[in-house]
């Protein structure tokens, strides 16, 4: 597959040097560099400017939502497995108006990926504080600063045992590009949280911010104990690792069901015509 068979003509709306863009451009990346189709990919996304970035692939698509993304790739991947799903949006849409599906989701271990372009700011409403804000940041919503402490998506996704927890930076696309193909090729519900810069709303976490303080989880480090991970997870401020925080292996969704083995669910149903028509005029 070449990059080429990924693109659509359309032009994104985003600003120039928001992170958004290298984003968009490693995810096209990995999918040719793992020779996948656009038939056999579907990209869901909430609202919001990370949620623009599926509009911009030549594949399957489905926009939600906002915050309810999830629930329609779930929907997706337990009608056809062999489905390569992934959810993009940004923190907003995932850890605020999501996250209980987020939370949830993680739980059962669906094969699903979820992409989370982490700007910390609402950057399609025009710069209001979001989940993962910093204490004290100041906004047009928020002139007196953000009173509480962001969420830590890191830490909630290993405490609820998470199959697969990473972090990278738009900032690195090497590295962006290989955390992708790791959440892509893991068995299980992967959960990517990208570091991206809003070069318009959020003048605080910029790249060079983040330049300063990223560093990469080196060989030694070992991403089954859970114990470190979560310690790595509590990590913020003046050093930020990046790389597979956590993974274990477990059953998925799929496995565990009974239905769900053999064929995908969508050929072992074949409802004659006269169901769907019958259940149709009884609501109307």
């Amino acid at each position: 597959m070449r990059i080429e068979d990924f693109e659509n003509n359309q032009i994104p709306a985003w600003c120039p040097g928001c992170g958004n863009w290298s984003i968009l451009n490693c995810l096209k990346r990995v999918l040719s560099e793992l020779e996948i189709k656009p038939k056999d990919l579907l990209m869901v996304s909430g609202i919001g400017q990370a949620a623009k970035a599926p509009h911009y692939f030549k594949c399957n698509l489905f926009n939600g939502l906002h915050g309810r993304d999830i629930p329609a790739a779930v929907g997706a991947k337990i009608a056809n497995k062999d489905l390569i799903v992934i959810c993009e949006s940004g923190d907003g849409n995932t850890y605020g108006e999501g996250g209980n599906h987020l939370i949830h989701n993680i739980r059962r271990n669906l094969n699903i990926k979820v992409f989370v372009h982490n700007n910390q700011i609402y950057g399609l409403t025009k710069g209001q504080a979001s989940p993962t804000s910093d204490q004290g940041m100041k906004t047009k919503v928020q002139p007196l600063g953000v009173p509480y402490k962001p969420l830590n998506p890191i830490a909630l996704a290993i405490s609820q045992g998470a199959s697969f927890v990473a972090r990278s930076f738009s900032g690195d696309p090497d590295h962006l590009v290989e955390m992708m193909k790791q959440a892509i090729l893991h068995k299980g519900f992967a959960l990517l949280d990208i570091l991206q810069p809003c070069v318009t709303f959020n003048r605080i976490n910029t790249y060079q911010w983040y330049k300063e303080r990223i560093y990469k989880l080196g060989p030694d480090y070992d991403p089954t104990d859970v114990m470190k991970a979560f310690e790595k997870s509590l990590e913020w401020g003046n050093k930020i690792p990046i790389g597979i925080i956590y993974k274990n292996e477990r059953q998925t969704f799929e496995e565990i069901l009974p239905q769900l083995k053999g064929e995908p669910l969508y050929k072992k149903v074949r409802s004659p015509v006269e169901v769907f028509e019958k259940i149709v005029k009884e609501f109307q």
